[in-house]
């Protein structure tokens, strides 16, 4: 099935439906390498060349496994370093169509394992008479039009991927002379002020990407990050995201400019916005002396980025950590047939 998560879009596969050379036969269905994707289903797009696999979960409580695959565009890569929030988006509606969940009269919670992080996440699914819907008045920027609404709760996402929140054990850290905050709260993300790397953090995704020397610099602070993050060798990995940070414009907490990590998001991703949100909320971080933050044990934090905001719903204990995140994210099935690799 070929469905849009959120602000990114890709194919949703049965686990079992897959064959033993998952990895080869997926790079045949996006059409890679090939900066065009012109001999398969991608869109030249990291955003529109995206997996998810989908099974029947055996843990208790669970209702599905959900393992998340970014099939890189121009290389022969198909990586599993990390989640993807937005493809996460259409996993209930998936499992309901595909009956790995009994769908209920009005709505359907389906609680989701992340294969990839460990994680849990809940999504309630529209379910009107016991079936999915697509049609709805929510919005959400970076998709056009409205659809019905998926909220998504994420918790227990503090290090998930890195091991800690901080894995440098650091709120700041310079790297190449420029200072950062390393952080995972669902997303590895190296967080840094678009003011220290030359840039406002209000230019366009177009600009952005074409600024070679921008990006090479980027680049080499990624490299030297990922071993601190408990990443390894990123060379050849999609993590941790590099997020540029600058004072709100648009009456949200923060603005942001996203690499993921070569070329600049359209928008930003689900679970780092999260972890941007957190870093917000971090005293001493990179993010915090710019960030608007709101009063109040939970905190309603709107996102900036180059085509809107993203709010994340961030729940916060008496020691000010954030417990819980909840977003709102909305998912269509585009094609449910068969693809030829």
């Amino acid at each position: 099935m070929w469905m849009r998560g959120g602000t990114s879009k890709g194919g949703y596969f049965l686990e079992s439906d897959l064959p033993d050379d998952r990895d080869a036969f997926l790079l045949r269905v996006m059409g890679s390498p090939d900066p065009r994707q012109i001999d398969g289903m991608g869109g030249a797009d990291p955003l529109t060349s995206k997996v998810a696999v989908v099974a029947r979960s055996a843990r208790e409580g669970v209702d599905v496994d959900y393992l998340f695959l970014q099939v890189a565009v121009d290389q022969s890569q198909v990586s599993d370093m990390q989640n993807c929030g937005n493809i996460l988006a259409g996993v209930g509606p998936f499992a309901v169509e595909r009956g790995l969940v009994a769908a209920q009269d009005g709505q359907t919670r389906v609680v989701i394992h992340m294969e990839n992080t460990g994680q849990t996440a809940i999504a309630a699914v529209e379910t009107p008479g016991g079936k999915p819907v697509y049609a709805g008045d929510a919005q959400i920027d970076g998709v056009p039009g409205t659809a019905a609404p998926i909220p998504l709760e994420f918790a227990d996402t503090e290090g998930s991927t890195c091991g800690a929140l901080l894995p440098t054990g650091n709120a700041v850290d310079v790297i190449e002379g420029v200072e950062v905050t390393m952080i995972d709260n669902g997303m590895p993300v190296v967080v840094l002020r678009a003011m220290d790397v030359g840039i406002s953090g209000t230019e366009t995704r177009e600009a952005l990407d074409a600024d070679d020397a921008l990006k090479s610099r980027l680049e080499a602070i990624r490299l030297i990050c990922g071993p601190l993050m408990n990443l390894g060798d990123v060379s050849e990995k999609m993590v941790p995201k590099m997020t540029m940070v600058s004072p709100p414009r648009a009456g949200g907490v923060i603005e942001t400019r996203t690499f993921i990590p070569h070329r600049c998001h359209a928008s930003i991703g689900v679970l780092g916005a999260v972890s941007v949100a957190t870093a917000c909320l971090l005293p001493g971080s990179t993010a915090a002396g710019l960030a608007v933050v709101p009063d109040g044990a939970e905190k309603t934090m709107p996102i900036e980025h180059p085509v809107g905001e993203i709010t994340i719903i961030a729940r916060l204990n008496t020691e000010g950590t954030v417990t819980s995140a909840a977003i709102l994210r909305t998912a269509r099935k585009l094609m449910d047939g068969v693809v030829f690799a």
